[in-house]
Parts: structure tokens; C-alpha cells; sequence
């Protein structure tokens, strides 16, 4: 019959009765439906004169001392060593513990100091919730010509042993391709000569969207209105702007967005 969880130390104690009355262990623990590995364990325990009958009670299953738990007299050193500098943190605790501690004794680690010092409330905490940073708000193109985006598309490498970076602008709205350039490298000059050409033959956009570097790496964000771009449709129309204006514009529209 198996255990009683109500009754754990009387079963125990009229299993070890019958093995002193003289009973087989075998025969004992298949009636009480235990394993013989079982039954040798509480028999062995009761036979131990220095516990006598608390050696039958269930024993606690926590280990004596955890595999990582750090010895209490590094735990009271490293508080010992947060009282004498309290501006301190985890790492050059960590690193006072490394010269003053024997070789032979590990040293923690950051991340343990560190939750040492947080169990003893030593470490404090800031104020009030982190501010994440926001990026500029995209625009939308709703109409060709409104927004462009602009991107170098990798590169690869041709048969005589030089790499291709191929430029490219396309149109939100319409997703027309606008620009494929072939360039040998992502400098800004080679694309700013692309742009001051796209921009005699398309005209300006209201703004061109690109990724924080090249092929348009200047970091101020900006807008260029309706009005500043040719809308025509003819070369005279599209060229009306002067070389040197074509120039400063797209220097200035890298951040756009």
C-alpha cells in the first residue's frame, strides 16, 4: 500500500518495526509499495542512533549552499567596499576586489557585484522614466514628384576586378525609377554630379528622402517648397535654375524627409 501523506511517520515507523520483527525487505516494501532502494534509505536512517526517529520526518530538498551563491564573506566585503566609496559602482568595485582578494579566490562578476549591492539597497535608482529619442516624422508623396527616395543598392563586382555602386532615385508616388547610376565608389561628388543632372531633366521635388550618410551626407533637415522647383515639362523650363543653385540645393536636401 503506498504512503499516507497524513500519516508519513507513523507508515515509516510500522515499516521499520516489521524489518525488526524480521521480515524480508523485499516483501516488506512491495506492501508498502515503496522501491527496495527506498526502504534500505529509511531503515539505514533509523538505525542511525544520533538522529533516532527524526531521521524518518521528510528532509528539506534545498541544497546546503547553491553551486553560484557567493561565500558571505565576499558578499560582505564588496558592501564593506561600497561604504568606503559609496560613488563607486559594480566595475570599480570589481576591480578593487581583483588586487585586494588571494589569486586563488575567484572574483565575481560585474553583474553579481552588482546585484549584491542592488539586495542591499546600494544601488540608486534614477528618478524618473528614460526620454527615448524621436526621429523626424517621414514624409508622404501623394503626387509624382512630391518625394523622392534616394539609396546606393549595394555593390558588386565587375569582371575587371572593380566594384560597381549603382545610384538610385525613385518616385514614392508613382514608384517610377528616376535614376540608376553605375558609380565606382559612394563619394558625394560623383552623386552630387547624378542629382545636379536628374534635376535639369525632372525638376525639384518637394523633398527627397535618403538614409543619414550617403549619397547625401549633410545633417540638416529640410524642405524644398513647391514653388523653388521647376514644374514644367519642357528643357528650358527644367534648366531655368542656375548651376550653382542646383548645387547648394542638393548639398541641402540629404536629410529630407
Amino acid at each position: 500500500m503506498p504512503w499516507k501523506a497524513s500519516s508519513v511517520m507513523e507508515e515509516r515507523l510500522r515499516f521499520v518495526a516489521r524489518l525488526l520483527d524480521g521480515e524480508a525487505m523485499t516483501e516488506v516494501c512491495r506492501e508498502f509499495g515503496i522501491s527496495r532502494k527506498t526502504g534500505y534509505k529509511i531503515f539505514d536512517r533509523y538505525k542511525n542512533k544520533e538522529q533516532g526517529l527524526e531521521a524518518l520526518s521528510d528532509r528539506s530538498r534545498r541544497p546546503v549552499r547553491y553551486a553560484n551563491q557567493l561565500p558571505q564573506q565576499i558578499e560582505t566585503l564588496i558592501v564593506r567596499l561600497k561604504s568606503e566609496k559609496p560613488h563607486w559602482g559594480a566595475r570599480k568595485i570589481r576591480e578593487l576586489l581583483v588586487r585586494r582578494l588571494d589569486g586563488n579566490i575567484k572574483v565575481p562578476a560585474k553583474s553579481t557585484i552588482h546585484a549584491v549591492l542592488d539586495h542591499h539597497g546600494l544601488v540608486k535608482r534614477s528618478g524618473g522614466p528614460r526620454h527615448r529619442a524621436r526621429g523626424t516624422p517621414l514624409s508622404q508623396g501623394t503626387l509624382p514628384n512630391d518625394l523622392w527616395c534616394t539609396d546606393f543598392k549595394g555593390e558588386f563586382k565587375l569582371g575587371n576586378g572593380r566594384y560597381c555602386y549603382p545610384l538610385t532615385v525613385t518616385d514614392h508616388a508613382s514608384r517610377f525609377l528616376l535614376l540608376c547610376e553605375a558609380l565606382d565608389s559612394t563619394r558625394e561628388d560623383p552623386a552630387i554630379t547624378a542629382f545636379e543632372r536628374l534635376f535639369r531633366e525632372r525638376g525639384l521635388p518637394l523633398a527627397v528622402r535618403s538614409d543619414n550618410g550617403v549619397p547625401l551626407p549633410v545633417p540638416t533637415p529640410c524642405s524644398i517648397s513647391r514653388s523653388s522647383r521647376s514644374g514644367g515639362s519642357g528643357s528650358a523650363s527644367r534648366s531655368s535654375a542656375s548651376n550653382r543653385a542646383i548645387h547648394n540645393r542638393t548639398a541641402a536636401m540629404s536629410a529630407c524627409t
